[in-house]
C-alpha cells in the first residue's frame, strides 16, 4: 500500500482536493492547466460574459485534429486513390461517413466561431490597452484557421474541391507582382494536379496545425499577461449606476476614460504553507473570486461535451458532400470558391485588382492596427459609435457578399432568384 501511494505522489505532487492548497497546487503543479490562474473572477465566469466563444473554437480545433489523426490512417494525397479513399470512407471503413463528417463540419463551425469570437472582441472594447497585441494574434488565427480550412478543402479531390481550390488560387494570383509566382509555389505547377494535392496535404496535416498551436499557446499565454479576461460591459455599467447613485463623478470619470484591463493577475512560483507576509488582495476583490477548480474547470468540461455533442448530432443527420471524381475537362458552371471566399470571388468578379487585392489586402491590414489608431480608452458603447459603426458595416458587407455569391449567383455567375438550384446549371 505504501509503494501505492509513493507512486501517486511522485506523479501528483499536491495536496488533496479539499484544501484550498490543493486547489491551487492543481492548477500551479499541471502542465496542461497552469495555463489557468489559481482564482478566477465570478463575473468571468458567467456565459453573457465571453459566450464561451474561445473555448469553442479551441474544442472544435481538438476535434478536428482528433479527426484529423484517425482520418489520416486511411487517406493517400495522390489521385485519383484520394478520391477512392474518400468513397471507401463512405461505404467501406466502419463510421467512415460519421468521422468525416465531424472533421467536416467541425471545420465550418471553428471558421464561424473564431469569427464570432472576433466580433464579441470588437464589440466590448476587449482589444484595448494593453491587449493590442493579443487582438494581432487573434487575426492571424483568424487567417491561420482559413488557411487550414482552404487547403483541406482540396483532400477528397472531387469536382467540389478541385474547382474551388481553382477558383481560390485564381483569385490569389491576381497580387501585383507576386500573385502568380505564390499560386505556382502553391499549387506546383501551373494547374490543380498531383503537386498540388501533396503540397496542399503537408500544409493542412503539418504546417498550419503546427503554427496554429504555437499561436494558440502564445493567445493563451497574452491574456494572463494582459490583466486576464476584461470586465464585461454589463458589469461595468452596473458599476457605473452605482457610482451615480452614490454621487461620486470623480471614479464616475475615471471609470468611463480608463479601460478595465488595468487590472492585473498575480502568478506564484509556488504555493506553501503558514501565513502570508502581506496581503495583496483586497477583502472585496477576494469575495469576487472563487477557485477555478472546480467552478472554471466544470464549465470547460460542459462547454466541451456541449461542443463535441453538437458536432456528433450535426454529422449524424448530415453528410459532408462527394461529387463525382475531379475532371479538369469539365468545368462546372458557375464554379465556386470555399463559402467563406464567395465574397472576395463577388468582389473579383467585379475588378480583379482592386477586389482581389487592394480592398482584401486593406481589410486585413485595417483589422491589424484597429488597437493602435482606436485611441479612446473608453469601451462603452456609446463612447465608440464611429468605430463600432464601421466595424459593423465591415461584418455585414463581408456577410452580404457572402450571401450573394452563395445563393444569387449562377452561371456564367449571372443574377439568379434564391430559390433556384445551380449545380452546373440551372434546374
Amino acid at each position: 500500500m505504501n509503494i501505492l501511494q509513493d507512486i501517486w505522489k511522485s506523479i501528483v505532487r499536491r495536496d488533496p482536493l479539499s484544501t484550498d492548497k490543493g486547489k491551487s497546487e492543481l492548477v500551479f503543479m499541471n502542465v496542461w492547466l497552469h495555463i489557468h490562474p489559481a482564482k478566477v473572477k465570478k463575473e468571468n465566469l458567467k456565459f453573457k460574459h465571453t459566450f464561451y466563444l474561445g473555448f469553442i473554437t479551441f474544442f472544435l480545433f481538438i476535434i478536428l485534429i482528433t479527426t484529423g489523426v484517425a482520418l489520416m490512417a486511411y487517406y493517400r494525397p495522390f489521385p485519383p486513390q484520394s478520391y477512392q479513399d474518400m468513397k471507401d470512407l463512405q461505404f467501406v471503413v466502419f463510421m467512415g461517413p460519421f468521422l468525416r463528417n465531424m472533421h467536416r463540419w467541425a471545420a465550418h463551425g471553428m471558421v464561424i466561431c473564431v469569427f464570432l469570437h472576433m466580433c464579441r472582441v470588437f464589440f466590448t472594447g476587449s482589444y484595448k490597452k494593453p491587449r493590442q497585441f493579443n487582438w494581432v494574434i487573434g487575426v492571424v488565427l483568424l487567417l491561420l484557421t482559413l488557411g487550414m480550412s482552404f487547403t483541406g478543402y482540396l483532400l477528397p479531390w472531387d469536382q467540389l474541391a478541385y474547382w474551388a481550390i481553382t477558383v481560390g488560387t485564381n483569385i490569389g494570383s491576381y497580387a501585383p507582382f507576386v500573385g502568380g509566382y505564390l499560386r505556382e509555389l502553391l499549387l506546383g505547377g501551373h494547374s490543380v494536379g498531383e503537386a498540388a494535392l501533396l503540397r496542399f496535404y503537408v500544409l493542412h496535416v503539418a504546417l498550419l496545425p503546427s503554427v496554429l498551436i504555437i499561436f494558440t499557446i502564445v493567445h493563451f499565454w497574452r491574456v494572463r499577461k494582459d490583466g486576464g479576461l476584461s470586465r464585461p460591459l454589463w458589469k461595468l455599467k452596473k458599476k457605473e449606476e452605482k457610482l451615480v447613485t452614490i454621487g461620486a463623478p470623480a471614479q464616475l470619470a475615471e471609470l468611463k476614460t480608463v479601460p478595465a484591463s488595468t487590472e492585473k493577475t498575480y502568478g506564484l512560483m509556488e504555493v506553501v504553507t503558514g501565513k502570508p507576509i502581506f496581503e495583496t488582495i483586497a477583502p472585496e476583490e477576494a469575495d469576487e473570486e472563487v477557485f477555478s477548480y472546480p467552478y472554471a474547470f466544470v464549465r470547460e468540461a460542459v462547454t466541451l461535451m456541449a461542443t463535441v455533442t453538437t458536432i456528433m448530432a450535426v454529422s449524424l443527420f448530415y453528410n459532408a458532400p462527394l461529387e463525382e471524381l475531379a475532371n479538369p475537362a469539365k468545368t462546372p458552371n458557375p464554379a465556386k470558391a470555399p463559402w467563406y471566399f464567395l465574397g472576395l470571388q463577388e468582389l473579383v468578379s467585379h475588378s480583379a485588382l482592386l477586389g482581389g487585392v487592394i480592398i482584401p489586402g486593406l481589410m486585413v491590414l485595417g483589422l491589424l492596427i484597429i488597437p493602435y489608431i482606436d485611441r479612446n480608452p473608453s469601451r462603452h458603447l456609446k463612447d465608440r459609435k464611429w468605430a463600432l459603426w464601421i466595424f459593423t458595416a465591415f461584418v455585414v458587407i463581408n456577410l452580404v457578399l457572402i450571401v450573394i455569391g452563395t445563393f444569387f449567383r449562377g452561371p456564367g455567375w449571372a443574377m439568379v432568384p434564391p430559390w433556384v438550384h445551380v449545380t452546373g446549371g440551372v434546374e
